[in-house]
């Protein structure tokens, strides 16, 4: 779990900064580089397309380099989001964010997804990156989510998250409470999709999330500043 947040800082070190709309252009990610440089946030996440650039932009900084991976349906062949998670590694990622086979998991096929997931978890394991597993919560059932969240850890998942936020809504208190009460204290929880404020940062922290993503950081840590005076 997170320290108790007593700075803009504190607030910083939890957010991917995120820009994934699939119409941003090369100076919308540099400018959200920038930002991200500016601000010390947790990560920068994009389309892998834009791993690279990302890689080049942010050069001896803790910001990470973060990839989504079968973004955002989560239908591909598990051997296409293998490949496209190592593709992303050699290019610089240093964390992977994957949808998982959200069909499968309703089916009740959950070897299948298991196996899913494991491959991409191996994949960011071997190249020295964490993974973050995203469940996609608005389209589950309270027991397919703790189904998933259960899964996420058997395949060694660094985190569970709740949404893309291209769905019909993002992470809720709800969601994020159940993800903790399942994975435990051991495996993060990641809440994205509609934090947008400070207020809503700091109640997905008090539900269990230990990560946070969202494309409104820099008015998030705006308002952090002014809360915190620090």
């Amino acid at each position: 779990m997170t320290k108790p947040l007593a700075s803009s800082r504190d607030v910083a070190a939890l957010i991917d900064h995120t820009i994934l709309k699939p119409e941003a252009t090369r100076q919308d990610v540099e400018r959200v580089c920038k930002e991200a440089l500016e601000h010390h946030f947790a990560s920068v996440c994009v389309n892998p397309v834009f791993v690279p650039l990302v890689r080049g932009l942010l050069p001896g900084s803790k910001v990470k380099n973060c990839a989504v991976i079968g973004f955002p349906l989560g239908a591909n062949l598990s051997v296409s989001k293998v490949e496209e998670a190592r593709a992303a590694l050699a290019a610089g990622a240093e964390e992977l964010d994957m949808v998982i086979h959200v069909g499968g998991l309703k089916a009740g096929d959950n070897d299948t997804v298991r196996t899913d997931i494991r491959g991409v978890v191996q994949a960011a394991h071997a190249g020295g990156a964490i993974c973050k597993v995203i469940i996609e919560a608005c389209l589950l059932t309270e027991e397919e989510k703790e189904r998933a969240c259960r899964m996420a850890c058997e395949a060694g998942a660094d985190f569970v998250k709740t949404s893309t936020g291209f769905n019909t809504s993002g992470a809720t208190l709800a969601d994020v409470a159940l993800m903790r009460r399942i994975v435990g204290p051991t495996v993060g929880v990641k809440a994205s999709g509609g934090v947008r404020t400070l207020d809503d940062l700091l109640k997905m922290v008090d539900a269990g999330a230990t990560r946070i993503g969202t494309s409104g950081g820099v008015k998030i840590v705006q308002e952090a500043l002014t809360r915190f005076g620090k």
